[in-house]
């Protein structure tokens, strides 16, 4: 079985487009609630919640992340920026899982993997941070054969691939097909590795049909198309449909 880590910052992204001068994050007349919305997608069948919560607070609050650290029954999977504010932020919260992810203030959400060789000693203080204090650490990263052997040298336990280059080809057959080649050889070469592989961006109900046969994969995280369907049919139908197209 893939396991399935949905994704709720866009439930937060239509919060703030309203109330984000509210005094509080939740309660009275401010809707929508990312937390409420993670306890439906566990009870749908979600393996885990993942938030990114951003320099820039666009979008998930820092009181959301604690709601969900105290709320949710399955696994927190915390996406950040690889500073030293944010590793602290993450050895108070303890979520079982963190993705190191770069971070653009001009980009409306990440674009391309995390460069570990440029961040090298950035990275590995993190790793060996949350080792430490027993959180896992995945890096998010291109499927680049030296990224992921550096990040197999650092001692990360996971990386997530960046599958946006091969979402934003899709449509286009042989730029599709080259790029789920990357995909694929980067999978294999991070479980010979010793890395387990998640990957994640632009996944959706279209392109989870190839997706899904990836080599060694773990984890998905989807949350832009699982929010975008949960709008019509409903958080429940959206996790369920996604998870049954995932697992044949």
């Amino acid at each position: 079985m893939i396991l399935l880590g949905v994704n709720i910052d866009h439930c937060a992204t239509l919060r703030q487009a309203r109330y984000k001068q509210a005094a509080s994050t939740v309660g009275r007349n401010v809707e929508p609630d990312p937390v409420t919305l993670a306890v439906l997608a566990e009870r749908a069948g979600a393996d885990g919640i993942t938030v990114h919560l951003r320099e820039d607070r666009r979008h998930i609050q820092e009181r959301d992340v604690w709601r969900l650290r105290e709320t949710i029954a399955t696994r927190l999977n915390l996406e950040m920026a690889c500073t030293p504010a944010m590793t602290e932020f993450a050895l108070k919260l303890k979520p079982e899982y963190v993705c190191l992810v770069p971070e653009n203030r001009e980009e409306v959400t990440t674009e391309g993997g995390l460069d570990v060789a440029g961040n090298r000693d950035r990275v590995k203080a993190t790793i060996d941070a949350m080792t430490a204090a027993g959180i896992k650490t995945s890096l998010f990263i291109d499927p680049d054969a030296a990224q992921i052997e550096l990040a197999a040298k650092l001692g990360a336990p996971f990386v997530e691939l960046h599958t946006g280059a091969y979402a934003n080809a899709y449509f286009d057959d042989t730029a599709r097909d080259t790029e789920y080649k990357r995909l694929a050889t980067g999978a294999a070469l991070a479980h010979n590795c010793g890395i387990r592989v998640n990957a994640g961006h632009g996944i959706n109900y279209v392109n989870i049909e190839q997706i899904r046969d990836l080599p060694h994969l773990h984890e998905l995280n989807i949350g832009h198309s699982i929010i975008s369907r949960a709008l019509f049919t409903g958080i429940d139908e959206a996790v369920r449909e996604m998870k049954t197209r995932m697992n044949r």
